[in-house]
């Protein structure tokens, strides 16, 4: 048996499993039922016949966006931290690394709050006063580009090629994805590749041949800022082609 729980207060789908009927797999009991539940592991799936997450298989992927802002993380650390008197090289190089992963910690938390807010608006519960800007702003871009929708937010899949997803957003033939990031007016930012990977798979797990797909960019330091961008049927093409590529890749050094 499993349990589906989340490890924090909104849902994410990354390093989840989920059943083949789509029930998100988070934990697993302890052998010893006194102790509860803990995360679910590889071993742990195999046993139960789950199926990996999306962002799990693409992670198998480069990500060339994000290792380079990893690299900047590091070197504005490195930029802004003055060095101890005595210090040496190793322990500089030691806490400046900490230094930059702190902030990477401190944007993913504030990524990790504003997607809660858009997605507890979407369902129709309260959320924080100080994301209305980001929510509005989602809201209004989803509304102008795709007009009134039964919307279903982090609706759970799977699919019978072996995998499964939570989707940020679902209406009829219509699914979408929304991402927090770093930008203002004068850089807006572009799809990856990884974008059109999971608008792709998550379309295939909902079981939909004909569908609309967009990835909703929204600003971290800019609230009140979104960028709204629809994939055509040839990114979603391309998209599912990559992503089943790494979905056999995966089974094979799984198996």
């Amino acid at each position: 048996t499993w349990k589906m729980t989340s490890p924090s207060n909104f849902a994410t789908e990354s390093g989840h499993w989920y059943a083949p009927d789509g029930t998100p797999a988070y934990e697993v009991p302890y052998a010893d039922p006194s102790k509860g539940f803990r995360p679910t592991t590889l071993r742990d799936a195999k046993k139960l016949g789950l199926f990996p997450s999306v962002t799990g298989i693409i992670r198998l992927a480069a990500a060339p966006g994000l290792e380079r802002w990893k690299q900047e993380q590091v070197l504005m650390a490195a930029l802004t931290l003055s060095r101890n008197e005595g210090e040496s090289d190793a322990d500089f190089i030691s806490r400046i690394y900490r230094d930059s992963q702190e902030q990477g910690k401190k944007a993913a938390a504030l990524g990790t709050a504003i997607h809660g807010a858009v997605e507890s608006y979407y369902q129709g519960n309260s959320y924080l006063a100080e994301f209305k800007p980001h929510v509005d702003a989602v809201t209004q871009a989803i509304k102008e580009r795709f007009g009134e929708q039964q919307w279903s937010a982090e609706k759970s899949f799977a699919s019978p090629h072996g995998f499964g997803c939570k989707i940020d957003l679902i209406a009829s033939g219509i699914v979408i994805d929304y991402k927090s990031k770093e930008f203002g007016p004068e850089n807006l930012p572009k799809p990856y590749d990884e974008n059109l990977m999971q608008l792709a798979a998550n379309a295939i797990a909902a079981g939909l041949t004909t569908v609309r797909t967009a990835n909703v960019f929204i600003s971290r330091n800019h609230p009140g800022l979104v960028h709204l961008v629809e994939h055509s049927a040839d990114d979603m093409a391309r998209g599912w082609k990559m992503f089943e590529a790494l979905l056999q890749f995966w089974k094979a050094k799984n198996a």
